[in-house]
C-alpha cells in the first residue's frame, strides 16, 4: 500500500507541485517583505534613516568578497539546524533541543579533531565528522525513544536535555584528566589538528567547506524526504498518525527515527563551527539552535526553502555590524526583524491555512448539493459538513 501511494505520488502532475511552490515562496517572500516594511517604520519612529540603515545592512551582507562570504559563514550553521528542526517537524514533532545537538556534536568534533590519529586528512576529517554526527543523532534520539516508549513531550524533553548537554561540556572541558585534549583555562579543546579541519574555500576570508555539507546535506534531506518510502513514512506520521499505523507504518520507530535524523544533523552543524570557523570547541553557546528554529519555520520546513531561510538570517546577522557603524542603527534591530519575519510568516500561514478550510467547506456544499440534486441520500453527518466517525 505504501508503495502504490509513493508511485502515486512521484507520478502527479508536476504543474500543480510548481504552483504549490511558487505559492509557498512568494507567500514567504510576502511575509519577509512586511517584516521589512515594519522594521522601517520602527527605524524611522526612532528617528534614524531606514533607506540608510537598509543601505548599510544589505552592503554589510553582499557589498564585496568579504562581507558576502561572512554571509555565508553565519548561514552554515543556521541551514544545518534550520534542517535539523524541518525533518522532525515533518513527522510531528517540536524539536527545540537542536542547541544541545550542536553543542555535543561540537565537543565531539573538537576531541577527535585535537586527537592525534596519525592519519590523512582524507580519513581523519570524515572520522571527526562521523563521530559528531553519531553524538547528536544519539542526543537528539532520546527524546525520540522517550516519546515513543513513555509518552513524554519532546518539548519538555528537548529543553531539559540543553541544560544537561551544557552541564556535561562545562564538566568535561574542565577535566584535562579525564578528556587530555581539552584546556580548562581556555574552556576550549585543544586546536584541531591540520587534518582534522575544514578546508577554507576562498583565501583571506572564513568561508570554509562547511558550506558545501550543508547544501549536500540539504539535496540528500530532499531525497530522502520526497522520494524514498522512507520520507514517505516520515510524512504519514507527521500528517496523521491514525492514517500512517491504517498504512501500517510504525509510528514510535518513526518518531526515534525522525529524531535521529534531526540530532545527526544538528551534530554536523556544532562539528561545522568547530572544525570549519573556530578551529576547536569552545564552552560558549552560541545560540544557532534557537534560531534554527526560526529558519525551519521561515524555510516552511522545506530544504529549499531553509536554504534560503539560512542566507536570510545570516545577511541580518553580518549586516548588522555595519549598519550599526555606518548607519548610527543599533544593530538589536536586527533581532527585532527576525521578530517580525517570524510574526509575519505565522500570519501568512494562518490565512493560508483559514483559506484552505474555506474551500474545503466550499467543495463539501457543492458535493452535497449535487448529491442532493442526483437524489442520492446523504449521512447527517456530511451534510453538516462534519466527517463521520471514525471506526
Amino acid at each position: 500500500m505504501s508503495s502504490r501511494s509513493l508511485r502515486t505520488e512521484r507520478t502527479a502532475a508536476p504543474a500543480a507541485w510548481l504552483r504549490a511552490a511558487l505559492s509557498t515562496a512568494l507567500s514567504s517572500l510576502g511575509a519577509v517583505a512586511v517584516a521589512l516594511l515594519l522594521g522601517a517604520l520602527i527605524i524611522v519612529v526612532s528617528g534614524d534613516d531606514a533607506v540608510a540603515a537598509y543601505r548599510a545592512l544589505f552592503t554589510g551582507a553582499f557589498g564585496g568578497v568579504k562581507p558576502l562570504a561572512e554571509t555565508l559563514v553565519a548561514a552554515i550553521p543556521l541551514i544545518f539546524g534550520g534542517l535539523a528542526f524541518a525533518v522532525a517537524y515533518r513527522a510531528g514533532l517540536f524539536n527545540i533541543g537542536i542547541e544541545g545537538q550542536m553543542v555535543f556534536g561540537g565537543l565531539v568534533a573538537g576531541i577527535f579533531g585535537a586527537i592525534d590519529l596519525g592519519l590523512p586528512a582524507v580519513a581523519h576529517l570524515p572520522i571527526a565528522l562521523a563521530a559528531a554526527a553519531l553524538a547528536g543523532g544519539l542526543w537528539g534520539a532520546l527524546p525520540g525513544l522517550m516519546k515513543a516508549r513513555f509518552g513524554a513531550h519532546e518539548v519538555i524533553t528537548t529543553i531539559m536535555l540543553n541544560y544537561v548537554a551544557f552541564r556535561v561540556s562545562t564538566y568535561l572541558i574542565g577535566r584535562d584528566d579525564l578528556v587530555r585534549v581539552v584546556n580548562p583555562s581556555l574552556q576550549a579543546t585543544d586546536a584541531a589538528r591540520p587534518e582534522a579541519r575544514l578546508p577554507r574555500l576562498i583565501d583571506g576570508t572564513r568561508l570554509h567547506a562547511g558550506l558545501i555539507a550543508a547544501l549536500l546535506a540539504a539535496a540528500i534531506l530532499w531525497y530522502l524526504l520526497f522520494r524514498t518510502t522512507l520520507g514517505y513514512r516520515l510524512r504519514a506520521v507527521g500528517l496523521s498518525r491514525g492514517a500512517a499505523a491504517y498504512a501500517g507504518f510504525s509510528w514510535g520507530r518513526t518518531v526515534v527515527l525522525a529524531m535521529l535524523m534531526s540530532g545527526i544533523l544538528g551534530g554536523l552543524g556544532g562539528a561545522s563551527e568547530t572544525l570549519g570557523l573556530q578551529g576547536r570547541y569552545y564552552n560558549v553557546s552560541s545560540g544557532y539552535g534557537f534560531t534554527a528554529i526560526a529558519v525551519g519555520l521561515v524555510g516552511r520546513n522545506h530544504p529549499a526553502g531553509v536554504i534560503l531561510a539560512g542566507l536570510l538570517f545570516g545577511a541580518l546577522s553580518s549586516g548588522a555590524t555595519r549598519m550599526q557603524n555606518t548607519a548610527g542603527t543599533s544593530k538589536d534591530l536586527v533581532q527585532v526583524l527576525i521578530g517580525l519575519v517570524i510574526l509575519s510568516i505565522a500570519a501568512f500561514s494562518a490565512v493560508e491555512r483559514l483559506q484552505s478550510r474555506r474551500r474545503a467547506a466550499s467543495t463539501a456544499r457543492r458535493a452535497t448539493a449535487g448529491d442532493r440534486a442526483s437524489g442520492v441520500a446523504v449521512e447527517p453527518e456530511l451534510e453538516a459538513g462534519t466527517p463521520p466517525p471514525a471506526i
